[in-house]
């Protein structure tokens, strides 16, 4: 970890605590080194740093290009491990960025339905997930959240002090059978996978 992630890390830890009291469920589940791809459902801002706090080890986030334009932001979130991403269409670039991280042995957050929820509820997969997957065949570690929509929802008002937790799931190994035959919807298909294996997960 660099000084800054470090920082973020281990304000991200305090503030969970302190402000949602927050909990994980399952952490022995995590897998802390090698390539991994942590997979959760989006429901706030607040996922990527909660989602963070479960690794022993700096991971790798997706987030808005846009951002970036925001000043201080666009010092700051480089120093995170922020990988800009375009949302209009596939951006290719950002895929190829975490293709080569996953591959160098490191962790990327990846959030399969690609965008926050507006109603609290899980939504469908995308299939960006499922092209990362067949590329690295990296283990995935699905992972659901609970409480950060109300905490803080998409639609906008105020942060509510309210308890959020994380389930981990057990972790999924994929092989080369797992991603034949190449048909027009195996990317659809690995991220669905995924996808149900976080809708299966439940606050104990």
């Amino acid at each position: 970890m660099n000084i800054y992630y470090w920082l973020g890390y281990q304000l991200s830890r305090g503030a969970a605590r302190l402000l949602f009291r927050f909990r994980v469920a399952h952490l022995e589940r995590m897998i802390q080194n090698g390539p991994v791809i942590l997979a959760m459902n989006h429901q706030s801002y607040l996922d990527p740093p909660l989602a963070g706090i479960t690794c022993h080890r700096a991971i790798y986030f997706l987030a808005r290009k846009t951002l970036l334009d925001v000043p201080v932001l666009g010092w700051l979130l480089p120093k995170l491990n922020v990988i800009p991403v375009s949302q209009e269409g596939i951006d290719r670039s950002a895929l190829k960025k975490v293709i080569w991280i996953l591959k160098s042995g490191n962790a990327v957050l990846i959030f399969p339905e690609g965008a926050r929820t507006l109603d609290g509820h899980l939504q469908p997969s995308e299939p960006g997930l499922g092209l990362v997957i067949a590329k690295t065949l990296a283990p995935v570690v699905p992972m659901r959240i609970f409480g950060a929509h109300a905490a803080l929802p998409r639609d906008g008002g105020s942060l509510h002090l309210v308890p959020i937790g994380i389930v981990i799931g057990k972790p999924i190994f994929f092989t080369p059978a797992d991603v034949e035959p190449r048909t027009k919807d195996l990317y659809q298909r690995l991220s669905q996978r995924v996808m149900d294996a976080i809708a299966a997960l439940q606050l104990e």
